[in-house]
């Protein structure tokens, strides 16, 4: 026997072993591609996610901001000279129940007269022979009625208690700041809308990719009876769980935004609290569900009206 020549039984093997190798090293290049594709659609669908997620807390900080510098608008009751400390007393309980009313603050004449001293320096009785201020009361709105039409009523009705003299307020400043606010919400939700479509757009288009690999088993699975409804869940199946993990990718990314934020401004919690995040999160999985859900939907629907012929023309 020639020891340089292989046994005819070992060399069919050994091409056999060769040949069935190549065959799973093709069947494996897909599976690699579509894992591929999946992961680029779940990282590209957390980004936009992320931006949503931004644009969605920044706009619930900027009500909160927005409340809190209304809220901080104060309105002032100026009392009469003879109004007593019990009957000022007496007005704050019955404008307790007043439902544009968050806060008030009685200010006695002494206490006028203490502050006006630590301010000016000096005693002003020394020079009038008597306490020239008057009582008042000083009041928060709720952010709701801190606006000029709902000031102008308040005030009007405010006018009419008795001992009530003058009622006063930065009408200037609280129409600055209305304006400031309405401009930037006006922005705010014109970018919410800008990245909604180039976002749908884009997780559109990734989508769209991932199926289109798959569009020759489409047409297959169309051909042997399969209806349009069975063929879509498995895409839409798979987008949705994408869409969960790049919502839970998200949500992560803007924690730990939210988190390096509480620790630079740690008085941030005061206008960005629990609630505001939740709904941030509770939109952030939503919208990833919704947009890959429908992408999915809709790219499959593209290919199952497609003929065969046009699946190579593509």
């Amino acid at each position: 026997m020639d020891c340089g020549k292989p046994d005819g039984r070992w060399y069919i093997l050994y091409v056999y072993n060769k040949n069935m190798g190549r065959k799973r090293n093709r069947r494996n290049k897909p599976r690699s591609r579509y894992g591929l594709q999946a992961v680029t659609l779940c990282i590209s669908t957390a980004l936009v996610l992320i931006l949503l997620g931004l644009v969605v807390l920044t706009g619930l900080t900027g009500y909160n901001l927005s409340s809190e510098v209304k809220e901080n608008l104060r309105v002032t009751m100026m009392l009469g000279q003879d109004m007593t400390d019990t009957e000022a007393q007496q007005l704050c309980k019955k404008l307790k129940g007043r439902p544009y009313i968050k806060q008030m603050e009685y200010v006695s004449k002494e206490q006028a007269l203490k502050e006006a001293v630590k301010e000016l320096g000096s005693d002003p009785t020394e020079f009038v022979g008597g306490n020239p201020f008057t009582a008042s009361i000083d009041l928060t709105l709720i952010a709701d009625y801190a606006n000029n039409d709902s000031l102008s009523w308040i005030t009007k009705e405010l006018k009419v208690i008795p001992k009530v003299t003058e009622i006063s307020y930065q009408k200037d400043l609280v129409e600055v700041v209305n304006k400031n606010l309405a401009k930037i919400s006006l922005v705010l939700l014109c970018l919410a809308v800008l990245l909604t479509i180039v976002s749908f757009s884009l997780i559109n288009n990734t989508v769209r990719l991932g199926i289109y690999a798959r569009r020759f088993s489409i047409h297959t699975m169309k051909l042997v009876g399969a209806s349009w409804g069975f063929i879509r869940w498995p895409f839409v199946r798979k987008a949705i769980g994408l869409g969960i993990l790049a919502a839970l990718i998200a949500c992560g990314v803007l924690g730990g935004l939210v988190y390096a934020l509480y620790r630079y401004e740690p008085e941030i919690e005061q206008v960005l609290t629990w609630k505001e995040m939740t709904i941030t999160g509770v939109s952030v999985l939503l919208f990833g569900l919704l947009i890959t859900a429908t992408c999915a939907g809709i790219s499959v629907n593209k290919f199952l009206r497609m003929k065969a012929g046009e699946l190579y023309k593509i």
